[in-house]
């Protein structure tokens, strides 16, 4: 009896070994784990353009903008400078010049300067 069970559990070991994958499921398996790494090498590749394009189109925005504050700096210059160069309508008085009080001592010698 020992010996028919060891026979049967060794039968049952072999078909349990024989039953595996076949080739056509191996290479089945094999392209399905190739199929998906290429899949993901693909959205990485994606990713990575559409990330790239992003980046590209702040560029852009970002010098767009600096331009427009250029243009717009050197308007409100030419502005400024038009607004200065225009005639005032009242001209200004000429000061009467004041003398200083040590310029006052000069004239009249003996004078003494007060603080």
């Amino acid at each position: 009896m020992k010996k028919v069970l060891t026979l049967l559990a060794l039968a049952g070991m072999a078909s349990f070994y024989a039953c595996g994958p076949s080739a056509e499921e191996k290479a089945a398996a094999e392209k399905a784990k190739q199929d998906s790494i290429a899949a993901v090498e693909k959205a990485k590749q994606d990713s990575m353009n559409a990330a790239n394009a992003a980046i590209e189109k702040a560029k852009a925005d970002s010098l767009a903008v600096i331009e427009k504050a250029k243009q717009d700096s050197i308007a409100k210059a030419e502005e400024a400078a038009a607004k200065k160069a225009k005639p005032k309508a009242k001209a200004a008085a000429p000061k009467k010049e004041e003398k200083t009080v040590k310029e006052k001592a000069a004239i009249r010698p003996g004078a003494t300067i007060k603080k």
